[in-house]
């Protein structure tokens, strides 16, 4: 299957629809799930199909390897290969490594200053200029400040990137609002344009819309496959 033909049958294109577009340049979003439950997957899901259609993703952790997240890539990308049975997988792979970039940080010595910083040099010397920026083990919004998600949604606008973030949820004692959203999350409503929920059932993960920027939130028929980690519509 040809590139076109992926980009067309994507999940991500009824994610998009629904949406009106989906997060979107200069925006910040936030992915919403329990420990283990698929908030990696769903955003490396989310950069690898954006990768294979031209853009470029800047993968920043606080709390896994650059091996790691390369093997999870990988992973992702093999299981799409294969489903789709890609044409041209090795010219997709090379893309994969092109177009994406990985930069681990220690959490106490992460700051938005050291981003900053990386991203010009990525810019300066490979030319390298993100579309999408996925923030994987920080910020934690329960321990946050409003400088810190400010620093942020400037950040987004300033590149003029979609930014998309995580937060774990909990079983017991977390406080919720009537859309769903943590209270820790909540208190940044007005700089976060979109927040999405991965919620566990018995043989899939469903995904959640729970804020569309100034939208009413759609119900999506959309899910995160537990086996290979992929999303798919029912």
């Amino acid at each position: 299957m040809t590139t076109k033909d992926m980009h067309f049958r994507s999940p991500l294109r009824v994610f998009e629809k629904a949406t009106n577009g989906g997060l979107g340049a200069g925006n910040l979003g936030v992915v919403l799930s329990r420990a283990g439950v698929g908030k990696t997957a769903f955003l490396v899901g989310l950069a690898v199909d954006a990768i294979m259609h031209g853009k470029k993703v800047m993968h920043i952790s606080t709390e896994e390897s650059v091996e790691h997240l390369r093997n999870f890539y990988d992973e992702i990308f093999n299981v799409v290969a294969e489903k789709t049975k890609m044409e041209n997988k090795m010219q997709e792979h090379l893309n994969l490594e092109r177009r994406r970039h990985i930069l681990v940080y220690n959490r106490k010595d992460f700051s938005l200053e050291k981003l900053e910083a990386s991203a010009k040099f990525l810019k300066d010397v490979a030319h390298f200029e993100p579309s999408i920026l996925i923030m994987d083990g920080t910020p934690r919004y329960e321990q946050s400040e409003r400088w810190e998600i400010e620093g942020i949604k400037k950040l987004a606008q300033d590149w003029n990137a979609e930014v998309w973030t995580a937060s774990q949820t909990h079983r017991e004692g977390q406080e919720f609002d009537g859309r769903g959203i943590p209270a820790e999350v909540a208190a940044f409503d007005d700089l976060i344009d979109m927040a999405v929920c991965l919620e566990p059932m018995s043989d899939h993960v469903k995904v959640k819309v729970l804020k569309d920027h100034n939208n009413n939130a759609p119900e999506l028929n959309m899910e995160l496959d537990p086996k290979n980690l992929l999303l798919r519509w029912r």
